[in-house]
């Protein structure tokens, strides 16, 4: 191959991939995720309304954005993706929630047996899309509603001026 059909192909490529990532670009755009106009409980406890998640995205981005971790693997590492540590905490919160009611002890004492039925039970839990687009309403189980309650705790603590946490905004490069 002599250097002009090379840089032919070269070009060739950049296009195609840059086309290729337009597409999909502007498709993620369209099918973001809802924000759903309620979060309420199995009980008809409100969580949240889309209102209050809305003026929580206009604090984080208030504090740095993106600027400060990542939201769906987007953007500065310097702080977690804040999407997948909720979901973590969340489910470790329900797990050990369910460990203590069920079986008296923290999950990481239980055998090998009651953590799996554990683990699957939250697996089924999380996965399961209980979103009405009709109503626009999201509904989660009791156990659920505590675990995100107690995820919210950590959560304004870490963006609030809790002392305890002091430690992990700075490794976070937070704003204090």
């Amino acid at each position: 191959m002599n250097n002009r059909r090379l840089w032919a192909v070269f070009a060739g490529i950049v296009v195609v991939s840059f086309a290729v990532l337009g597409y999909f670009g502007s498709e993620i755009y369209r099918a973001a995720p809802p924000v759903p106009d309620r979060v309420v409980s199995a009980s008809g406890d409100l969580l949240y309304t889309g209102d209050q998640i809305r003026g929580g995205q206009n604090v984080w981005q208030s504090t740095g954005g993106q600027e400060l971790g990542s939201v769906w693997g987007h953007g500065a590492y310097v702080a977690p993706d804040w999407s997948a540590d909720w979901v973590h905490r969340e489910a470790v919160e329900l797990r050990g929630r369910w460990g203590r009611q069920e079986f008296g002890m923290e999950p990481d004492a239980l055998g090998p047996d009651r953590t799996a039925m554990l683990e699957s039970r939250l697996r089924r839990e999380v996965r399961e899309n209980t979103y009405d687009p009709q109503t626009g309403v999201l509904t989660i189980s009791d156990d659920r509603a505590a675990a995100v309650r107690a995820t919210a705790a950590y959560y304004r603590d870490l963006f609030g001026d809790a002392p305890a946490l002091a430690d992990t905004r700075e490794a976070y490069a937070m704003r204090t």
